[in-house]
């Protein structure tokens, strides 16, 4: 055992002395590994990027969420099919609720209507156009994951008597108040003055998805008198069970077919969507992304380790007297061969930790002039990157390496 640690760290000093010496010729030799590691760092990066960044977005809304549209959240070909069906209407939450009250032990828990609209907002001098206006219920603020920045949500008093009350989103009072607390002053929205009673914490987006950063939130009826809720894209929102899936969309699913007074031979006209819907829509990009970064990574990789290998086999050459030298004197081959695998293994991992550090200032570097698209680089593309770079040095070096290991000490001694 002994023995096999000093032949390792003897190994380990000779390669280093080499690369000291050639130091160069090293570095060159390991720009292929540098490459690569880049390559595969960018690539892992931007994938657990769109991971955070999906994740942020869609926090304020909840896992636990279901969604009766009447459209799904997917692309469909046959559209007119979907455009013909009977809009959702935003009283059902009410019987579902009902429903929800007489089976305490069901998957579901809380129904929530909402609807939607485009307007613009307006205080004094300061216009925000293109904000997205939900009208809903207090129980919104019950599903919701979204903080508070400054106030409250709105009371179920306040929903029922249809008062004149908003939450905005972050970037609307950021562009509304520059220099003042929203909390109690007006808007206006149509020809309707609205009270700010809260204000939600910034969210982000990521993709386009929605954020509550670019909304105002506000009861149903106070809704109902600015727009029309037939045409404001009517969805119930209900929370379930997160551990019981499936029994949830059951049982959603037959209510709304009875609600919707559907026979047992027709089909659904209604959607019961998912946050999962939108992180399966996803994949294809992370997986485009993994199959170019995967392609310009094997092949930086592959020019690496031929690179390597190319110059371990002119570094055997050079040094055949001293390896003949060292053999005669009772080196076994073992040790010959551990000194120029580990020679192999030194660049490739000294080049991947150079490539580590290149992807470290890239990716910064892009988060800075990029900020709402998130990039992540954790410790696990650290070791990923090191890993590879390892079984690079070991796949360029053991050829080379095992020749030397080989050599007759008679012929290497006489070798000029």
């Amino acid at each position: 055992m002994k023995r096999t640690l000093y032949e390792v760290s003897e190994a380990i000093r000779i390669a280093f002395a080499q690369i000291r010496a050639n130091t160069l010729r090293s570095a060159l030799t390991a720009l292929g590994v540098i490459i690569g590691i880049v390559a595969v760092t960018l690539m892992g990066t931007a994938i657990l990027g769109i991971d955070a960044g999906v994740e942020r977005s869609l926090a304020g809304f909840g896992d636990d969420v279901l969604y009766v549209t009447k459209w799904p959240w997917r692309d469909v070909s046959d559209w007119w099919n979907f455009r013909n069906r009977r809009d959702i209407e935003a009283e059902n939450a009410g019987p579902i609720n009902e429903w929800i009250a007489e089976h305490p032990d069901r998957a579901l828990k809380l129904a929530v209507p909402s609807v939607d609209w485009g307007a613009s907002v307006l205080r004094g001098e300061y216009r925000v156009n293109s904000i997205r206006i939900v009208g809903t219920t207090a129980d919104l603020g019950r599903i919701v994951r979204s903080d508070m920045k400054e106030g409250r949500f709105f009371t179920e008093i306040e929903a029922r008597g249809g008062r004149n009350v908003v939450v905005i989103g972050f970037d609307v009072a950021d562009a509304l108040f520059p220099n003042d607390s929203p909390i109690d002053k007006t808007v206006r929205i149509r020809s309707q003055q609205y009270t700010v009673v809260g204000v939600a914490a910034r969210q982000g987006s990521f993709l386009g998805l929605f954020s509550w950063d670019s909304q105002v939130i506000m009861p149903l009826a106070a809704f109902a008198r600015s727009f029309p809720i037939r045409w404001a894209h009517p969805e119930i929102r209900v929370q379930f069970d997160i551990g019981r899936t499936d029994e949830a969309k059951d049982d959603l699913r037959g209510i709304m077919r009875r609600l919707r007074r559907l026979g047992p031979e027709k089909k659904d006209d209604f959607e019961i969507n998912s946050q999962q819907i939108i992180r399966q829509q996803l994949d294809p990009i992370k997986q485009k992304i993994a199959l170019g970064g995967l392609f310009i990574t094997g092949l930086a990789l592959f020019v690496g380790a031929i690179g390597i290998m190319n110059i371990t086999y002119v570094s055997v050459k050079e040094r055949t007297k001293e390896i003949g030298t060292r053999k005669a004197l009772g080196a076994r081959r073992r040790t010959i061969l551990l000194q120029f695998l580990i020679e192999a293994i030194s660049i490739c991992v000294l080049g991947g930790a150079g490539g580590l550090a290149a992807a470290g200032a890239l990716s910064y570097a892009a988060g800075t002039l990029f900020p709402s698209f998130p990039l992540v680089f954790s410790a696990s593309l650290v070791a990923l990157g090191l890993g590879i770079s390892f079984f690079t040095g070991i796949f360029s070096g053991f050829a080379p390496a095992w020749q030397a290991s080989k050599l007759d000490p008679v012929v290497a001694l006489r070798y000029e």
